[in-house]
């Protein structure tokens, strides 16, 4: 679809939007994710995926949005369609505008199918709209939908009331002590930042992307993307790094080095992280995913529940669509994965393309 065209679809027009600030305006206004803003799609833009944002609107104006990133695959599936906290519309709207995002897709791009893993709660009106426009609820999840949000409309105290006893007296020793937390101003402390982050994934032994990615996060989302750090002097010891909409602030990545180990600088941090998206005027902060490890019993212990949000869900789009389902469901997870998990997964496909093309040859 090039950027002057549309697509009408029941009534629905689909058009691509190509400017920042009327995109951005409809995320903002809609209640949408951070991950849904033009920032992120620019960071993704840069490495190895296809960004197109779509404006889905009828004839009293703008009822909703998505932003689509691709994934190229070999012939004959064109590429993967993505909504990463996708789409942006209200809940009673999640049919129309799914429908019409799904036609848009399959008639420009041809795509085998589109995944989306909506911003809504499990078993709400979100996830029968999903239902009604024809996506299947799927196991191959990219984020993860049982994950921690706090409701930062709270008052700091009741904030502060619903941590475990030991987190909130380590955060208020902390906030006690002599370490700032504020704000990472500089490219010298992205730096610091990044250093960080690479002793927490090797001590941790989760996998991370390169540098030039955060950079670019850095670059791309600018204030949609601050990092919260803890500060002994003028060195970072431990950090929290945000994506922000107007409403919601969602944890992206942290880190702690050994001098923010000694001094429990992860818990001030987290709290300075709360309490600096609750000033900017969010409501919602995710802690981004919850599993049955260290990182995610540390998150617990700021909030006594968790979330369910509804999870992943695909759409075919394709008649290739069981090639794809049954030749490469690693494809699915290269989403999150960096690019040696990527190659491996479109060795794997291009076998099953193989032979799906000397069928069609027959």
């Amino acid at each position: 679809m090039t950027p002057e065209s549309q697509l009408a679809t029941n009534e629905l027009t689909v058009r691509p939007c190509t400017e920042r600030t009327e995109w951005d305006a409809l995320v903002n206004s809609q209640g949408g994710h951070p991950l849904q803003l033009w920032g992120w799609g620019q960071v993704k833009a840069e490495h190895h995926w296809r960004t197109e944002r779509l404006l889905v609107q009828d004839g009293s104006g703008t009822v909703g949005g998505a932003q689509v990133l691709y994934r190229a695959l070999p012939w004959p599936l064109k590429s993967l369609a993505y909504l990463s906290r996708g789409p942006v519309c209200a809940v009673e709207d999640a049919e129309r505008v799914l429908g019409a995002v799904a036609r848009s897709v399959q008639a420009s791009h041809g795509s085998v199918a589109l995944v989306a893993e909506p911003d809504w709660d499990a078993d709400s009106e979100g996830e029968r709209g999903l239902a009604a426009a024809g996506f299947r609820r799927t196991d191959s999840t990219i984020l993860i939908p049982r994950t921690l949000i706090l409701d930062l409309a709270q008052s700091e105290d009741d904030l502060m009331a619903a941590m475990s006893r030991t987190t909130r007296a380590n955060v208020r020793k902390n906030l006690k002590g002599e370490l700032v937390f504020r704000k990472v101003a500089t490219d010298g402390e992205l730096e610091q930042v990044l250093t960080i982050y690479r002793e927490t994934a090797a001590r941790a032994g989760f996998g991370i992307h390169e540098d030039a990615y955060y950079r670019d996060i850095w670059r791309f989302l600018g204030e949609d993307s601050p990092i919260i750090a803890a500060f002994d002097g003028e060195s970072v010891v431990a950090f929290v790094w945000i994506a922000r909409s107007a409403g919601t602030a969602f944890e992206l990545y942290g880190g702690v080095n050994e001098a923010g180990q000694k001094a429990r600088a992860n818990y001030g941090v987290k709290w300075a992280a709360f309490t600096a998206m609750k000033a900017d005027g969010c409501t919602r902060y995710d802690l981004n995913g919850l599993l049955n490890d260290g990182i995610s019993d540390f998150k617990k212990q700021f909030a006594p529940h968790e979330n369910l949000l509804a999870g992943t869900w695909e759409l075919p789009l394709s008649p290739f669509y069981s090639v794809y389902a049954s030749g490469m469901p690693l494809a699915r997870r290269t989403l999150q994965q960096g690019r040696s998990a990527a190659k491996a997964a479109v060795r794997r496909i291009k076998g099953a393309a193989g032979k799906a093309k000397e069928l069609v040859g027959r």
